[in-house]
């Protein structure tokens, strides 16, 4: 990984949309800080579209298309796209969302592991989703930690679901996607762009973010990647020296500057 300094101004020149992870990439202790903030809306106003790229559920990505000044935003690690078209909000949902017997499934899951892994929790945002399971590790006490975070996604794998940690959840779920995916399949059937690897530059902190740090070549990550880099195969091409929202808002203005 290269410092983020040394991104040069031929990648950037060539750089249109800015996808990022939230939750410790743009947020700092669970916090959207004024720094990051400021940074998506200096970045709209250069004429940059952003679209986060979450596994947050419905219920927040609504509120973020509505208020925050991004493009698009994919939700529940690819489930869907809430996205604006002109004045209108609109939704794009991957075509592998399973159906709707996934709820009784997913009750499977989550009991499975609340009964095998002590003081894990269902997430609080979890009444907001449609079509995920969050299971807590790191988000409200106690804080469990990576070993409790991999069994847990040990289970949900072995219980047939797709399953990705993040910083503070386990998210699972049963469908053929991921954010890559829909982000690929979102850009090119709606936004109809091509060459997309050299129009993005993706910033995220964690193991759920591999698969985009694998894809595009202008990757960038947080500092507080580094405890999860021995389980990365694909890391980013870029790291930032501050954390979190710092982080984030310390490659914005290298971006902008240059």
């Amino acid at each position: 990984m290269k410092h983020i300094k040394e991104l040069d101004k031929e990648r950037i020149s060539k750089l249109k949309y800015v996808l990022c992870d939230i939750d410790d990439t743009i947020t700092t202790g669970g916090k959207l800080t004024r720094a990051a903030y400021c940074a998506l809306w200096d970045l709209h106003d250069r004429g940059m579209e952003v679209i986060p790229v979450t596994g947050r559920p419905a219920g927040w990505c609504d509120m973020i298309i509505r208020e925050w000044p991004v493009r698009a935003v994919v939700g529940e690690n690819g489930a869907f796209v809430f996205y604006a078209d002109g004045s209108q909000i609109k939704t794009f949902t991957h075509p592998s969302v399973a159906d709707p017997e996934i709820r009784l499934r997913l009750e499977s899951v989550k009991d499975a592991c609340l009964r095998s892994v002590p003081g894990s929790r269902v997430a609080r945002d979890q009444f907001a989703r449609i079509y995920d399971l969050a299971i807590d590790f790191n988000e409200d006490p106690p804080h469990l930690g990576l070993e409790a975070a991999e069994k847990i996604r040990d289970i949900c794998v072995s219980m047939g679901a797709e399953a990705k940690i993040s910083s503070i959840h386990v998210n699972a779920w049963f469908g053929n996607y991921n954010k890559l995916s829909m982000t690929e399949l979102f850009m090119g059937s709606v936004l109809k762009e091509k060459n997309i690897k050299e129009k993005v530059i993706f910033f995220g902190d964690s193991p759920n973010d591999e698969p985009m740090f694998g894809y595009f070549p202008t990757s960038c990550a947080v500092a507080n990647i580094l405890p999860f880099r021995h389980m990365l195969r694909h890391l980013p091409s870029y790291v930032t020296s501050g954390e979190g929202g710092e982080g984030f808002a310390e490659a914005a203005a290298h971006i902008l500057a240059v």
